[in-house]
Parts: C-alpha cells; structure tokens; sequence
C-alpha cells in the first residue's frame, strides 16, 4: 500500500496543529467503559462507514458478500465502504481537523504501521477501545507481532485484524534455486536480466527494510526506535547495492512498478521471475484463479522476512463509534476469523489464540481449508524478523524516489 510523502505529512501535520491544538470533536469517553450491552444497542440501526484497502478480489469478496449482510442480519447495522488507504486516510483526518468538522465521513479504518503512526500524531483515532470487546479475550497479546505495530505498543488503540509475513515468490520450474540473500541475487540477476525488480509501493519499501536488516548484519538490526545514524549508513549501503546492479532490472531500472499489481502480472506473463507479498507471498488465490501458474512457490529471505499484523482502528470524529465497535468485534469473532481463513476465500491467518477458544471452535480451525499452494505463517516463522519503527518506511519511500528512481 503507497504511504503519504514524509515532506507532505510534516507540513500538513504543521497546519493542523496550529489550527486545532488539542480540540477534542467528539464527546463519547463513556463508550470507553460502558457495558457491552449498552454499546450494543446504541450500534442497532446505525450507518457504519469503513475505508479500506480494494486492490484484492478475495477481500472485497468477504467484505461485501459476507460481512456486509452478516453485520446486517445480526446487529441491523448498514456497513458501507469506501476505497482508502494510508495517505487518503491521513489526508483525510487532517482535512477534516483543519476544517473543525465533528461528524466525519469515516467511522472505521484498516491501517498498521506508519498510518498508525501518523494518525497518532494528529490524534487521529479514537480509543482505546479494544479492551471493550468482547471477543479481544480470544487474542494473545502477549505476541509482540501483535501487541506492537511498527515498534509502536498498540494500547487498545486499533484492533488487531490479520497477521501475516512477507514473503518471495517464484517459480519453481524455471528457477530451481531462488536467492535467498542479497550476494545470491546479484548473480541471479546478472544471469537473468530484466526478470527482477523494486515496486515503488508498500510493499517494495518492505523489501527494502529486508534488505536493509541483511546488509546491518543480523535481523534484529533495526529494532528499537529510530536511529538517524544507522538509517544514513544503512541506506547509502542500499542505495549503492540498487545503483550498481539496476542495469540488471527489469527495463533496466529506467523505470519501477507503482501498484503490487503490475507486479503480480509482470510475474505472471513471465517477464518477472521472483515477485514478493505480504500474506506469505499472497500466492493461493492467483493460483487458484489461474494468473499464477502451479509451480508457484514461497519462502523467506535467509536473514528474516518482514512478519506484521495489521489493524481496525475508530477515527476520532466518527459519528458511529457504537456502531464501529460492533463491527470490528464481529470482525474478530471466531466465526468471521474462520471465514476469512479460508484458503479458498481471503485466505488471511487468524489473530484469535487457539488455547483461548473452545474445542468446537478450534476443531473448526484445524479442518479449515488449508493452502495448498502458498507456505504456511508457521512454516516461515524461523525467519520472521519484525518490523522497524514507521520513520524506516517513511525515509525510505522519499529516498528511494530521490536515490534510485530520480538517479
């Protein structure tokens, strides 16, 4: 997912800071301990709207043709959506705080990382509200990859929704030995030029902080807040790596992907031969729907692979905030985690901790449908490596435009 320009967020947060100060919009601090019952029957009847994430089939799939009539037939609740993410979220909490609107467009949000991040710094969200939910007892918060975004503690200020790991993707009939390091991929893509590349996105920045652990000499490198001096050090490393080989990429690094799209296609018509996600790859369901072919795998990067969660947060000025907290509960309920397991639907890794559930349910989780294409969160685990504070990804997305593409 692209993230807002770390110059624009500055000078935007700059404005809305000397426009609204510590202006509060919205008055609903008693939800933040109410009885359960009684949240439940101030969210009957309302419009909730969620902004979200459209780029895949399978979750839009889920969204619209099972959690939109479930929350509806279950709690009279109207989900509507709306396309979003990171820098349009941003943008638009901090037009709204400029223009001291209370009653926004957007009750709910999918996030994690820098737009949690950033959101915090304009007090973008409302919370905490995760421990109001019932069903957040079925979460091991103890599992830093959960309880932390982005090295930030979450403190009930966004609820974890999925959790996944980054992972390479390539085919096994036409490269039988991936790279699985950064010396391993110089020789690869000198002996198969064109067939690798960089998307200026989300998802390639993601690369990049792999790339930067590796090259700092261990996964746990960036770890702890972010350090100035080891980020200058560390990218002038990386940029020197792109620079020297990017006659090897493909166009020959005249120009970089935009969208993890283009990526999947260029991959899939064969002109990329390694390609990389989140969601272990997000192989499955291009499988299963025929733009991957079967000899598809997955696997982490040597020195570790990025692993996260990602979240449901309430924005300040929601005008429902009842009836997000119902939402996003039903969301972390053990029936639409299953749901939304399922390999042949969203295909997305619970966050509910099976020793918290009962036998019927874990039962259910262990026949679920399972991969049959994709690696498994379990089968990468010993080399997950987490994720660095959100300034990393930031720098990373201005310098890469600035260092690599602009060069």
């Amino acid at each position: 997912m692209k993230r807002i320009k770390f110059i624009l967020f500055g000078f935007l947060l700059s404005l809305v800071v000397q426009s609204c100060g510590e202006k509060s919009t919205n008055n609903d601090d008693k939800l933040k301990s109410a009885p359960w019952e009684d949240i439940e029957a101030i969210a009957e009847g309302t419009t909730v709207n969620f902004m979200m994430w459209q780029g895949s089939t399978a979750i839009n799939d889920y969204i619209n043709n099972y959690v939109v009539p479930s929350v509806k037939g279950k709690y009279n609740i109207n989900l509507q959506i709306s396309g979003g993410q990171g820098p349009e979220i941003v943008q638009l909490v901090m037009g709204e705080k400029q223009a001291d609107i209370e009653q926004g467009q957007v009750d709910m949000v999918w996030i994690n990382g820098e737009t949690f991040f950033q959101l915090r710094k304009v007090k973008g969200l409302w919370g905490p509200f995760v421990e109001q939910l019932p069903n957040a007892s079925l979460i091991n918060f103890e599992d830093s990859y959960i309880s932390t975004d982005f090295q930030q503690p979450v403190n009930g200020m966004e609820a974890p929704w999925s959790i996944n790991q980054f992972a390479i993707v390539y085919d096994f009939e036409k490269v039988p030995n991936p790279p699985k390091n950064i010396p391993e991929l110089k020789n690869f893509i000198k002996e198969h030029p064109g067939t690798f590349t960089i998307s200026n996105d989300f998802t390639g920045m993601t690369l990049l902080k792999s790339f930067m652990a590796e090259l700092g000499g261990g996964p746990n490198v960036l770890d702890g807040a972010f350090d100035e001096n080891k980020y200058k050090q560390l990218s002038q490393k990386l940029w020197k790596f792109i620079n020297d080989n990017k006659q090897y990429f493909w166009k020959e690094g005249s120009t970089f992907p935009k969208e993890q799209s283009k990526m999947n296609q260029l991959y899939a018509n064969g002109e990329l031969l390694i390609a990389y996600g989140f969601n272990e790859g997000g192989i499955e369901d291009k499988v299963l729907t025929g733009l991957y072919p079967e000899s598809t795998k997955g696997y982490a990067w040597s020195n570790g692979t990025i692993r996260n969660s990602n979240y449901l947060g309430i924005l300040y000025n929601s005008p429902e905030k009842a009836g997000a907290m119902q939402v996003i509960n039903f969301l972390l309920s053990p029936e639409a985690q299953l749901k939304k397991a399922d390999a042949k639907g969203m295909d997305s890794n619970t966050v509910l901790a099976m020793d918290k559930l009962d036998t019927e349910w874990k039962d259910k989780f262990l026949d679920a449908r399972k991969r049959q294409y994709g690696p498994t969160l379990k089968e990468l685990e010993v080399n997950a490596i987490a994720e660095p504070a959100p300034e990393y990804m930031i720098r990373l997305y201005e310098d890469f435009r600035k260092n690599v593409i602009e060069n």
